[in-house]
Protein backbone atom coordinates (compact mmCIF):
# COMPACT_ATOMS: atom_id res chain seq x y z
CA UNK A 1 0.00 0.00 0.00
CA UNK A 2 1.38 3.63 -0.48
CA UNK A 3 1.63 5.98 2.18
CA UNK A 4 -1.53 7.80 0.87
CA UNK A 5 -3.57 4.44 1.25
CA UNK A 6 -5.25 3.99 4.70
CA UNK A 7 -4.48 1.23 6.19
CA UNK A 8 -6.85 -1.54 6.33
CA UNK A 9 -7.09 -4.64 9.52
CA UNK A 10 -9.46 -7.27 9.94
CA UNK A 11 -12.05 -6.00 12.14
CA UNK A 12 -12.49 -2.93 9.38
CA UNK A 13 -12.67 -5.90 6.77
CA UNK A 14 -15.07 -7.45 8.69
CA UNK A 15 -17.27 -4.67 8.82
CA UNK A 16 -17.47 -3.55 5.21
CA UNK A 17 -18.24 -7.23 4.35
CA UNK A 18 -20.95 -6.82 7.27
CA UNK A 19 -22.37 -3.69 5.73
CA UNK A 20 -23.25 -5.98 2.26
CA UNK A 21 -26.47 -7.30 2.78
CA UNK A 22 -26.03 -10.54 0.36
CA UNK A 23 -23.01 -11.33 2.56
CA UNK A 24 -25.28 -10.93 5.70
CA UNK A 25 -28.25 -13.40 4.05
CA UNK A 26 -25.91 -16.00 3.20
CA UNK A 27 -23.62 -15.97 6.51
CA UNK A 28 -20.63 -14.84 5.24
CA UNK A 29 -17.32 -14.30 7.44
CA UNK A 30 -13.62 -13.25 7.11
CA UNK A 31 -11.21 -15.57 8.58
CA UNK A 32 -8.13 -14.17 7.25
CA UNK A 33 -7.47 -10.70 6.21
CA UNK A 34 -4.08 -8.81 5.12
CA UNK A 35 -0.80 -9.27 3.26
CA UNK A 36 -2.24 -10.01 -0.41
CA UNK A 37 -4.68 -12.53 1.11
CA UNK A 38 -7.95 -13.21 2.39
CA UNK A 39 -10.03 -16.15 3.44
CA UNK A 40 -14.26 -15.79 3.29
CA UNK A 41 -16.11 -18.91 4.98
CA UNK A 42 -19.53 -19.58 5.10
CA UNK A 43 -21.54 -22.70 6.41
CA UNK A 44 -23.29 -24.61 3.53
CA UNK A 45 -26.70 -24.84 5.07
CA UNK A 46 -29.78 -26.99 3.48
CA UNK A 47 -30.59 -23.63 1.92
CA UNK A 48 -27.25 -22.81 0.10
CA UNK A 49 -27.73 -26.30 -1.87
CA UNK A 50 -28.83 -27.04 -5.21
CA UNK A 51 -30.89 -29.75 -6.14
CA UNK A 52 -28.56 -32.60 -5.79
CA UNK A 53 -27.58 -31.96 -2.30
CA UNK A 54 -24.10 -29.55 -2.75
CA UNK A 55 -23.53 -25.80 -2.41
CA UNK A 56 -25.06 -24.36 -5.94
CA UNK A 57 -22.37 -22.59 -7.96
CA UNK A 58 -23.88 -19.02 -6.98
CA UNK A 59 -23.02 -19.57 -3.69
CA UNK A 60 -19.78 -20.58 -4.15
CA UNK A 61 -18.90 -17.65 -7.09
CA UNK A 62 -20.20 -15.18 -4.95
CA UNK A 63 -17.60 -16.76 -2.02
CA UNK A 64 -15.34 -16.41 -4.74
CA UNK A 65 -16.32 -12.72 -6.05
CA UNK A 66 -15.92 -11.59 -2.54
CA UNK A 67 -12.46 -13.39 -1.68
CA UNK A 68 -11.07 -12.22 -4.48
CA UNK A 69 -11.97 -8.63 -3.77
CA UNK A 70 -10.88 -8.47 -0.44
CA UNK A 71 -7.96 -10.46 -0.51
CA UNK A 72 -7.28 -7.11 -3.74
CA UNK A 73 -7.95 -4.73 -0.79
CA UNK A 74 -4.79 -5.47 0.77
CA UNK A 75 -2.86 -4.49 -1.57
CA UNK A 76 -4.20 -1.47 -3.89
CA UNK A 77 -6.54 -0.21 -0.35
CA UNK A 78 -10.43 -0.28 0.09
CA UNK A 79 -11.81 1.28 -3.10
CA UNK A 80 -11.49 -1.85 -5.42
CA UNK A 81 -14.16 -3.17 -7.95
CA UNK A 82 -13.75 -6.97 -9.15
CA UNK A 83 -13.55 -6.14 -12.95
CA UNK A 84 -14.08 -9.72 -14.14
CA UNK A 85 -13.75 -13.34 -13.07
CA UNK A 86 -13.77 -16.63 -13.77
CA UNK A 87 -14.30 -19.73 -12.61
CA UNK A 88 -13.79 -23.45 -12.97
CA UNK A 89 -15.63 -26.41 -11.00
CA UNK A 90 -13.35 -29.05 -10.31
CA UNK A 91 -16.30 -31.15 -8.29
CA UNK A 92 -19.31 -30.90 -6.02
CA UNK A 93 -19.32 -29.05 -2.90
CA UNK A 94 -19.96 -31.37 -0.09
CA UNK A 95 -19.35 -30.67 3.36
CA UNK A 96 -20.56 -28.04 6.06
CA UNK A 97 -18.03 -25.46 5.30
CA UNK A 98 -17.61 -23.59 2.11
CA UNK A 99 -13.80 -21.80 2.56
CA UNK A 100 -12.57 -18.99 -0.37
CA UNK A 101 -8.62 -19.01 -0.11
CA UNK A 102 -7.72 -15.91 -1.99
CA UNK A 103 -4.41 -14.78 -2.69
CA UNK A 104 -3.02 -11.83 -5.21
CA UNK A 105 -0.74 -13.21 -7.69
CA UNK A 106 0.11 -10.01 -8.85
CA UNK A 107 -0.49 -6.26 -8.30
CA UNK A 108 0.65 -2.99 -9.69
CA UNK A 109 -0.84 0.74 -8.41
CA UNK A 110 -4.35 -0.08 -10.26
CA UNK A 111 -5.16 -3.34 -10.45
CA UNK A 112 -4.37 -6.44 -9.01
CA UNK A 113 -4.50 -10.08 -10.31
CA UNK A 114 -6.29 -12.89 -7.68
CA UNK A 115 -6.38 -16.64 -7.64
CA UNK A 116 -9.02 -17.98 -5.02
CA UNK A 117 -9.04 -21.71 -4.36
CA UNK A 118 -12.54 -23.08 -3.19
CA UNK A 119 -12.62 -25.65 -0.58
CA UNK A 120 -15.34 -27.54 1.01
CA UNK A 121 -14.44 -29.00 5.02
CA UNK A 122 -16.22 -31.64 6.34
CA UNK A 123 -17.16 -32.54 9.45
CA UNK A 124 -13.50 -33.82 10.72
CA UNK A 125 -11.82 -30.52 9.35
CA UNK A 126 -10.50 -32.40 5.76
CA UNK A 127 -10.66 -29.67 2.91
CA UNK A 128 -11.39 -30.78 -0.17
CA UNK A 129 -11.13 -28.45 -3.89
CA UNK A 130 -13.99 -27.78 -5.37
CA UNK A 131 -13.28 -24.72 -7.25
CA UNK A 132 -10.10 -22.70 -8.75
CA UNK A 133 -11.19 -19.09 -9.50
CA UNK A 134 -9.04 -15.66 -10.98
CA UNK A 135 -9.91 -12.33 -10.85
CA UNK A 136 -9.10 -8.48 -12.08
CA UNK A 137 -9.83 -6.34 -9.58
CA UNK A 138 -9.05 -2.33 -10.55
CA UNK A 139 -8.18 0.91 -7.88
CA UNK A 140 -11.59 2.51 -8.29
CA UNK A 141 -10.44 5.85 -6.36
Amino acid sequence: MTDQTPALDLDLARKVLDAQPFSRLVGARLTEFGEGRAVLELDVRDDLRQQNGFAHGGVISYAADNAITFAAGTALGPAVLTAGFSIQYVRPATGTVLRARAEVVHAGRRQAVVRCDLLTVDEEGTETLSAVAQGTVLHAG
